[in-house]
């Protein structure tokens, strides 16, 4: 995980702020494959967002497990809504230059 400044913390929200949940928290909770589905994701994107269904009231808590077991950074928790980061491994895969 990276530590995020104020002004990259605006970039990527301002990067997010269109784009829709690709992971869902529903009934189950933190399953193996939403961790899977999770890792995926940000290998693809680099930002996703993560909509939690169920489990409102413990959302920063299993967000902050997510970010752990996919080794991503929590941008933002915006509602019912976590904004993620993980920067991509190779420099000419980085969307964003932060």
């Amino acid at each position: 995980m990276i530590e995020l400044n104020s002004k990259q913390r605006k970039i990527l929200e301002k990067a997010a702020h269109d784009l829709q949940p690709v992971v869902i928290v529903g009934g189950a909770g933190m399953t193996d494959g939403v961790i899977q589905m999770t890792d995926n994701s940000l290998k693809a994107h680099e930002l996703i967002k993560v909509k939690f269904n169920e489990y409102k009231d413990e959302k920063h808590e299993l967000t902050e497990e997510l970010c752990q077991k996919c080794d991503a950074t929590l941008v933002r928790i915006i509602g019912n809504v976590a904004i993620l980061y993980r920067q991509a491994e190779k420099e000419e895969d980085r969307q964003f230059k932060l």
